[in-house]
């Protein structure tokens, strides 16, 4: 069978064949009769493999010799795409230029490298048989995390299961990794604690006012810088009082301060009532203040009452109010002097507080308590009086005891 292509044209090398747009290069490259030269020509080094970040320029090298007039064309293997033939660019990318070293070296120029150009890059001569050799760019990416498709601050109430996600970028494929701000381990669940959970979202189950505070996602591969995101989680629940002494016994003419511990969040409105309702100011009477503790929920109250008057004593409340609840604790204000009958102010009724679980206290249990908190007073200045005395309690029995042998001495 005949053929019908010219005696002494040179077959079309291959990319002439895939690409139909470029009939003119082919023309090109086939009107010129092969030079007569000493020998094939031939690359002369391997294209090296590079590996570039994202944003930065890159140059590929193709080096032959006995090129003679025939062309080398750079070309995009994953993307079957010609770039350039010769000095000629052929792609409309305008970051892909070419240039030469006296036809001995040819390059390819990249600037700006973005994702899409990774891939393999083949250089081809075309001689009757294409030669080809091909190397490999590959672009790395920094980790990078998303915003709009990550986790933003949270506010839970107490109790609920909380789910946080990093959405991360980057190529090698970044590793996450979750860490507390403070340090701290991470409550996944009643029976698993870690310092660190390497995972895309971190699931909290059941979570407490133990875990409120920021969480940090941290993204690294390979590539520098590694990033992270910081998330705050907040935990509502409503105000809960802790009061050290219920019964507080203070002489007349004395200062005392009552406390009470509130724990709450969000920050809890704070105030003392009168067992009245009548709310309490500052004044030359009374100093109330509150002393935020750590963490930051945590709030002691302080109310002290200056130069006791008998119409001091009696019950006030310390109480503590947000937006999930409200709650308040009382403390007993009483004068700790004992009658020469034997009564005292706890035996007449004065003191009707309950212990934590809604019993009644018992006298001596009343006094225990007393006696541990160690309660102080101070008097104001006046003549006489030592300041931050303990009051003491004398029993009726010894005081019958000693006026009853003074009786016998004076006989």
């Amino acid at each position: 069978m005949n053929s019908n292509k010219p005696r002494g044209r040179r077959a079309p090398p291959m990319w002439c064949k895939a690409f139909v747009t470029v009939g003119l290069l082919c023309e090109l490259a086939l009107s010129a009769s092969p030079p007569v030269i000493a020998g094939d020509p031939e690359f002369t080094e391997p294209i090296v493999n590079v590996t570039v970040p994202a944003g930065r320029s890159v140059k590929l090298g193709c080096s032959v010799r006995n090129l003679g007039s025939y062309k080398v064309a750079w070309m995009h293997f994953e993307q079957s795409a010609i770039l350039t033939v010769n000095s000629h660019v052929i792609t409309r990318n305008p970051r892909i230029t070419v240039s030469h070293d006296k036809h001995r070296t040819w390059f390819l120029h990249i600037n700006n490298v973005q994702q899409e150009d990774r891939g393999r890059y083949m250089c081809q001569i075309n001689t009757i048989t294409a030669k080809t050799q091909i190397g490999y760019l590959n672009v790395v990416v920094p980790p990078s995390i998303s915003d709009s498709l990550s986790s933003s601050d949270a506010i839970v109430r107490e109790g609920a299961n909380v789910s946080l996600t990093c959405h991360v970028d980057g190529y090698p494929k970044p590793d996450i990794k979750w860490k507390r701000d403070d340090g701290l381990q991470i409550n996944i669940n009643k029976t698993l604690n870690v310092s660190e959970w390497e995972e895309p979202t971190l699931e909290l189950h059941r979570i407490s006012r133990l875990d409120m505070g920021a969480y940090l996602c941290i993204a690294t591969n390979s590539v520098p810088p590694s990033v992270s995101k910081r998330i705050k989680v907040s935990v509502d629940f409503p105000p809960m009082l802790w009061i050290p002494h219920q019964l507080v016994g203070v002489p007349l003419g004395y200062n005392v301060t009552l406390e009470c511990n509130t724990e709450a969040h969000p920050t809890s409105l704070h105030y003392w009532t009168r067992d009245t309702g009548q709310m309490l100011h500052d004044s030359s009477k009374y100093k109330a203040m509150s002393i935020q503790g750590v963490p930051s929920y945590k709030v002691q109250m302080k109310l002290t009452i200056v130069d006791v008057s008998q119409t001091d004593y009696g019950v006030y409340k310390c109480v503590a109010k947000n937006s999930r609840g409200e709650t308040d604790g009382t403390i007993r204000l009483y004068s700790p002097q004992w009658t020469t009958d034997g009564s005292n102010d706890l035996e007449n009724g004065t003191s009707n507080n309950t212990n934590g679980k809604g019993r009644k206290k018992d006298d001596d249990s009343i006094l225990n308590e007393i006696t541990r908190s160690g309660q102080t007073y101070n008097k104001p200045n006046r003549p006489g009086i030592i300041k931050n005395s303990t009051p003491r309690l004398i029993p009726t029995i010894t005081v019958l005891v000693l006026t009853a042998a003074v009786r016998l001495l004076s006989k």
